[in-house]
């Protein structure tokens, strides 16, 4: 389907090839567009295509296997090494007035769904792949580590599968802020603590150790506290990426069975997001605290870098800036 953009939120991802050109083993070696997180409005649908129609308001998943490999068999295509993935080199994005995309990877949104929250879905993903690998059920007790737009869709998910507490950590007190505002139950403002010293408040607020850690930093520190902060038997899912090489106390997770288990993006989430969407069950609008029309785009990503707000979205239609 060739798609008019609407709305496109930005990433730490987008940020980081802007800035370094590399994630890991993802290099950037020649031009690349931008963006990820992304809605629009059918214009043109290709002959095989069903299910979608001009005027058709989609919301967009930015990972396409190219092939019907063995994982995409086991519903795990995610893993697939020939992805196709929207803004990772050398695949290029979304940020731009026209796109085509797969149409099996472009969902329909219901008239009760808007552009931003279509956007949206892509970091929301993240948080109900990240939760439901971790097991998190009714009556859970859940640490989230890092209280920027991935921690915060984790608290919102994690609520919503029915976890009784969720305590969240964070350098800063304006994300921890907004963290209570979309559902955390307790925040701790990490100062200068040892990663057993953070592990011990967790456990003081809660009442408990945690059966679940969600590690959404990437920092090392942040990955050691997690592991002495589970509970023994429980699981502490590693969402946020830093370093290659991190030090860790790998045994005391060994020796008290705490699982440690990894996500990569996320997989047959976009139904679920847009169901839970319409049916008002969650709320992620306040997530949105900038907006800017897509020519001030160096100026909305400057204003992620600094690290201001928590989602800052581009507004690709010149016609349409609504949400």
């Amino acid at each position: 389907v060739l798609l008019r953009m609407h709305s496109v939120g930005i990433c730490g991802s987008d940020v980081h090839y802007w800035q370094h050109g590399r994630i890991g083993d993802f290099v950037v070696k020649d031009p690349m567009v931008l963006g990820h997180e992304a809605s629009g409005t059918v214009i043109k649908v290709g002959s095989g295509v069903t299910h979608l129609k001009p005027g058709d308001r989609v919301a967009i998943e930015p990972g396409v296997p190219r092939e019907v490999d063995e994982f995409c068999k086991t519903g795990r295509y995610n893993l697939s090494p020939t992805i196709f993935f929207c803004a990772t080199p050398p695949d290029d994005g979304n940020l731009c007035r026209y796109y085509k995309h797969s149409a099996s990877y472009c969902y329909k949104l219901p008239d009760n769904v808007t552009f931003e929250e279509g956007a949206l879905i892509e970091p929301l993903s993240v948080g109900i792949h990240a939760c439901k690998r971790a097991g998190v059920t009714l009556g859970s007790k859940v640490f989230v580590s890092g209280s920027g737009p991935i921690g915060l869709v984790n608290v919102i998910v994690a609520k919503m599968m029915g976890a009784a507490a969720v305590v969240v950590t964070d350098l800063s007190a304006s994300r921890l802020q907004k963290a209570k505002e979309v559902g955390a139950d307790f925040t701790i403002q990490v100062k200068n603590e040892t990663p057993k010293e953070v592990a011990s408040k967790v456990e003081s607020v809660l009442g408990c150790m945690p059966e679940i850690t969600v590690e959404c930093t990437g920092v090392q520190a942040c990955i050691q506290t997690g592991i002495y902060a589970t509970r023994s038997g429980g699981t502490l899912v590693l969402v946020g990426l830093g370093p290659e090489m991190v030090t860790v106390p790998i045994v005391n997770a060994a020796v008290r069975e705490v699982d440690i288990r990894g996500i990569f993006r996320y997989c047959n989430t976009w139904p679920v997001a847009i169901a839970l969407l319409a049916s008002k069950r969650i709320n992620v609008k306040p997530l949105v605290t900038h907006r800017f029309p897509l020519e001030k785009a160096l100026e909305a990503f400057e204003t992620t870098k600094r690290g201001e707000g928590v989602k800052v979205m581009l507004k690709c239609d010149p016609t349409d800036q609504s949400p």
